[in-house]
């Protein structure tokens, strides 16, 4: 899929193992926001582009797992992760999308690059058989939740946590 965007063209494809490094990166900098966001819950460690770029590598190859990137000219602004998972009796959850991660580059926001990798990842697990998508973000992320109401989710759950 490609668009244009302030004259620049904007292009959301799926991802291929030479986009990893720089996925990997903007991956590190949603782990480092969540962490600034609540440091006794999410979960911090050394590195995480490391983990990121092996644990993509493999989801990769998971005919279940989406990766998409988005691309403004030759560079990497965003991706999308989510996956198709089975029914779930814990979380009463049936067949669904996960939207496990979606991120834009601070450079590349408020530009509609977010909204677009959205549907587009919408769309993916549309066509995979997922009937609905079920995300979590975090409370202190205002304006994700507003992208995320703006394509018609709804708040169903409310994560607490207690330290012990």
């Amino acid at each position: 899929m490609r668009s244009r965007l302030d004259g620049v063209a904007l292009q959301i494809r799926k991802a291929t193992t030479r986009d990893l490094p720089q996925i990997a990166v903007l991956a590190g900098q949603l782990v480092r926001q969540h962490s600034a966001f609540d440091a006794k819950r999410f979960l911090f460690i050394e590195n995480p582009e490391k983990g990121y770029e092996w644990w993509f590598g493999k989801e990769l190859q998971n005919k279940k797992a989406l990766i998409l990137c988005a691309k403004l000219d030759r560079k990497i602004v965003g991706y999308a992760y989510a996956r198709v998972e089975p029914r779930d009796w814990n979380a009463l959850l049936d067949v669904h999308g996960a939207l496990h991660d979606i991120l834009v580059a601070d450079s590349a926001r408020r530009k509609g690059v977010g909204k677009q990798l959205l549907e587009r990842t919408l769309k993916e697990l549309r066509a995979r058989g997922a009937p609905r998508v079920v995300l979590h973000t975090a409370i202190k992320n205002r304006a994700a939740q507003k992208l995320f109401a703006s394509v018609g989710f709804r708040q169903t759950m409310l994560e607490m946590t207690c330290e012990l």
